[in-house]
């Protein structure tokens, strides 16, 4: 028994991704559920408008922050910036007691701005800052684009870009392990067929189911869960091919680092979870620690589910995504190239001696 479980222990350690993903997948655990895994929101986005903007954001105290004051603007100024993604709460000031819009597609964001407005009407200021601030005390509080503060509407969204990721990283990673565990990896160097003719050969039926997948799950949430559709179909659409060029892009490049299915898979996890915990679907990005959220924003689906939230739920045109777009494209320009460039290395005609030392390091 003791020979078996040394002969465990070097086999572990002969296997290094193994290894790897032992050691680092519980610490990326933990590094997450420490500082990402958070449901308070502590800063929400805010912009004031109208006359008494200057009295109104001298009052506002926190979660409300960074805030942003444009006297000369009013009602639809305030919509925009909540529908653009500029703002996540605006308050319109004027005559009346000011008008409170508050973003329902960021629903942690929107109950903590509920809950901080019932609390400030509930505490009267020592020194009045002036006679817009006793308005202020009880202001018209209304909820767009999710009014009723449904999770269905803002999660369908984000799951659509899941079943993307998976489809596109944890499948596609499978296609070049599966042509070098047959053997035919050697027969594609010989076929007359260049590095991107093989890469674009590899994406395209994947490409093709992960379309589909996508448009059942958007069409079921419309039809059943009763999720809308206030955006341009052909922006969601642009959205999504990009974010399937980047993950299609990363799966392949995975598939062509690996050995073995079993690595294919333990690469894909390392890049599938934290895409599913870091990307805002779960756990809010303004309440994640400044290191984890920067991790974020290196993450595709990050940008894919802020595009499919605000097309589906706020009908944002592209001209306000065309942040979102562009970090898109070039993900997927930079998983490509590098895909490319290992398909380049492996269909290259290699030296006659480097030939015949495959097989025995494939047995080996």
């Amino acid at each position: 028994m003791w020979a078996m479980v040394i002969k465990e222990f070097l086999q572990l350690r002969r296997d290094r991704r193994t290894l790897a993903m032992m050691i680092l997948l519980p610490i990326m655990l933990l590094v997450v559920f420490g500082y990402a895994a958070r449901f308070d929101v502590s800063k929400v986005r805010t912009l004031v408008v109208g006359p008494q903007a200057t009295q109104v954001a001298a009052w506002l105290k926190s979660p409300f922050g960074p805030i942003q004051k444009d006297r000369s603007a009013g009602l639809t100024r305030a919509k925009d910036a909540l529908r653009d993604g500029e703002a996540t709460v605006a308050f319109v000031t004027g005559d009346t007691r000011p008008l409170v819009l508050i973003d329902g597609t960021d629903l942690f964001s929107a109950r903590a701005v509920e809950t901080a407005l019932a609390r400030m009407a509930q505490v009267k200021p020592a020194e009045p800052v002036g006679a817009p601030v006793a308005q202020t005390i009880a202001p018209q509080i209304q909820i767009l684009y999710n009014p009723d503060l449904k999770t269905s509407d803002v999660m369908i969204p984000g799951l659509a870009g899941v079943i993307l990721v998976f489809v596109g990283t944890m499948i596609a990673s499978l296609g070049v392990v599966r042509e070098r565990q047959a053997g035919t990896l050697e027969q594609l160097a010989v076929m007359p067929l260049s590095p991107w003719d093989v890469l674009l050969g590899k994406i395209a039926p994947y490409f093709a189911v992960a379309a589909v997948d996508l448009t059942v799950v958007i069409a079921i949430g419309m039809l059943v869960f009763g999720v809308p559709m206030r955006g341009s179909v052909l922006v969601l659409i642009l959205g999504s091919l990009l974010f399937l060029f980047v993950t299609l892009g990363l799966g392949v490049l995975i598939s062509s680092v690996s050995q073995n299915q079993g690595q294919a898979i333990q690469l894909a996890m390392m890049t599938v979870l934290p895409q599913i915990l870091l990307s805002g679907l779960i756990f809010p990005l303004p309440s994640m620690a400044a290191g984890v959220r920067w991790i974020a924003y290196l993450l595709p689906l990050t940008y894919f589910v802020e595009i499919a939230r605000d097309v589906m739920l706020k009908g944002t045109p592209i001209g306000a995504l065309w942040q979102q777009f562009c970090l898109l494209a070039l993900l997927g320009i930079v998983a490509v190239t590098l895909a490319a460039f290992r398909f380049r290395q492996f269909l290259a005609p290699a030296p006659a001696g480097r030939r015949e030392k495959r097989p025995a390091e494939a047995s080996s």
